[in-house]
């Protein structure tokens, strides 16, 4: 309990904005760990580990190697049109492609990244859901945020999309390497069912040797 409570005390602080994000000491990496949920994005310079779990929603990892400035994002749907004056870091517009991209790059740069700077890595974007309504969602996602990049000037980097696994996906915010994960197994049904709820809900609302695939 209290090499915990130590561990708890040892965080770093976080940077402005991202208090509300899960982070915890994760003893099987030796680091402090960040974990994302759909709508969620966290920016970190004190070379944190990000994690989240991905169906068909997308996740962009982008590092900045000289600055030391590590993110992630996951969103669901490609597009929203909010006024953007009305959102704000970690709110739920950032389920929407167009905004966790935005919300992104802008706390990258304002950490002290430079844009031609950055390294960007995706991943997600699986089909996952069997529902006729949301079947093409990853694909959706994929076209999405290629095409983001591209306008953005952006290099697009090492990527593992597609596919019909959901992905874990761990971020290393020191190195900026990647380690994958597919979900393979179809006994527990828990991702695709959340994302299914989950774009319910919100449809109803107005460098490859720097990824590993590890078992």
């Amino acid at each position: 309990m209290s090499k915990n409570l130590s561990h708890k005390k040892s965080l770093p602080p976080a940077l402005p904005g991202f208090n509300a994000i899960r982070r915890f000491w994760d003893p099987a990496h030796g680091k402090i760990s960040a974990k994302i949920q759909p709508g969620e994005v966290y920016v970190t310079v004190s070379g944190e580990l990000i994690s989240t779990v991905l169906g068909s929603c997308i996740s962009v990892c982008m590092y900045d190697p000289a600055a030391g400035v590590a993110g992630m994002n996951h969103f669901m749907l490609p597009r929203d049109k909010t006024d953007k004056n009305t959102i704000d870091k970690c709110s739920n517009p950032a389920r929407y492609g167009n905004w966790a991209m935005e919300f992104l790059i802008n706390e990258m740069l304002k950490a002290g990244a430079k844009k031609d700077r950055l390294e960007t890595k995706i991943f997600g974007g699986g089909k996952v859901l069997a529902d006729m309504e949301f079947m093409d969602i990853g694909q959706r996602n994929i076209d999405f945020v290629f095409s983001y990049l591209v306008q953005e000037g952006l290099h697009i980097g090492p990527k593992d999309v597609g596919g019909e696994y959901p992905r874990k996906v761990l971020f290393f915010g020191d190195t900026g390497q990647v380690k994958v994960k597919k979900i393979k197994e179809r006994k527990d049904q828990n991702i695709s069912g959340r994302e299914r709820d989950y774009a319910k809900v919100i449809t109803a609302a107005p460098k490859q040797g720097d990824i590993t695939l590890f078992d």
